[in-house]
């Protein structure tokens, strides 16, 4: 389903309906100038590269970071502070954006079937866009990760499932698991937290992170992303968090044949908001746990086709010769 620019959408207009019914402590969006964090190393109209000093030399890991509706680059990076968790990595980050031409809200298509394909569509414009700007900036091409939040959040679950040969590991914040609508309807009823068609794990290394008070996504689509990139039945084990800002939280971790293949942050009265987020940009909430650092660590210990990144062969070797 496309949208001309003088097109409403109707499922933008719930989500914005939702988000001022029940998320009006969100920050409000931040423009281009009033963003903060490092700049954008490169700028263009349908994405925008930061890429830190420490990432100068070949060979550095890249991030598909994917905003939500109604965001753009600048706001997006500004809410997560997703550069400066960057800065601090060595991750060349990518933030695409959203083109009036393809949604006048400036929201993914993640809903539509149309879009769901390697071949059109919003997934398939962004994986090129990504190879692309691996090319350029020379990055590992076994250490690619996508991650977005809301409609963000669901475009890389289905980057994760349709392009496996592109993507190592994808982050899901409030957002939904691939195909969980094909159309608007569809859409519709799964953020309001109808239960998906249980389908094949697609095995895609998978971090999630999802308020338990999210009243414009419900909380039932965190679950439905992990099961669909692990399964049903795989072994967990459970971890209670407290943050130094008092914000409780529940990691639970996925483990196949002793590792781990998955994480799910349960935020205890959090709602639709990017956690540890900064009050420049739009849907940031400060309270922690900083979802931006933890998926950094997440990505940082896989590689493309199951292979140790270079951190985790390093852990390995720490835990040998301790042993």
């Amino acid at each position: 389903m496309q949208n001309s620019p003088q097109t409403p959408n109707p499922f933008l207009m719930f989500f914005q309906f939702a988000s001022e019914m029940s998320c009006s402590f969100l920050a409000p969006g931040a423009s281009a100038a009033s963003a903060s964090g490092p700049s954008m190393t490169e700028t263009h109209p349908d994405y925008s590269v930061y890429a830190p000093p420490s990432a100068a030399l070949a060979g550095a890991p890249l991030l598909v970071m994917l905003h939500g509706a109604g965001q753009d680059p600048a706001d997006f990076a500004a809410g997560t502070a997703m550069n400066e968790a960057a800065q601090r990595h060595g991750f060349v980050v990518l933030y695409p954006a959203q083109l009036a031409r393809h949604s006048a809200q400036r929201c993914w298509n993640w809903f539509d079937a149309a879009h769901q394909t390697r071949s059109h569509g919003d997934a398939a414009r962004v994986a090129a866009l990504t190879l692309k700007v691996a090319r350029d900036f020379a990055v590992d091409a076994d250490r690619i990760y996508a991650a977005g939040l809301s409609a963000g959040g669901a475009l890389a679950a289905l980057l994760g499932e349709l392009f496996p040969d592109i993507y190592a590991a994808v982050g899901v914040h409030s957002g939904l698991a691939a195909r969980a609508g094909t159309d608007l309807s569809s859409g519709l009823a799964a953020m309001r937290g109808v239960a998906r068609m249980p389908s094949a794990p697609s095995g895609v290394p998978t971090i999630v992170f999802h308020g338990d008070k999210d009243t414009v996504v419900s909380p039932l689509n965190a679950s439905q992303v992990m099961e669909a990139a692990v399964g049903p039945a795989c072994d967990h084990e459970n971890e209670e968090h407290i943050a130094a800002d008092g914000r409780r939280s529940t990691r639970r971790i996925y483990l196949r044949e002793g590792l781990g293949c998955g994480e799910h942050w349960t935020l205890h009265e959090g709602g639709h908001a990017w956690s540890g987020g900064r009050a420049a940009g739009s849907y940031a909430d400060p309270l922690g746990p900083d979802a931006s650092e933890e998926m950094l660590r997440f990505f940082a210990q896989r590689r493309r086709n199951g292979a140790a990144s270079p951190v985790e062969n390093a852990r390995r070797r720490r835990a040998v010769s301790v042993a």
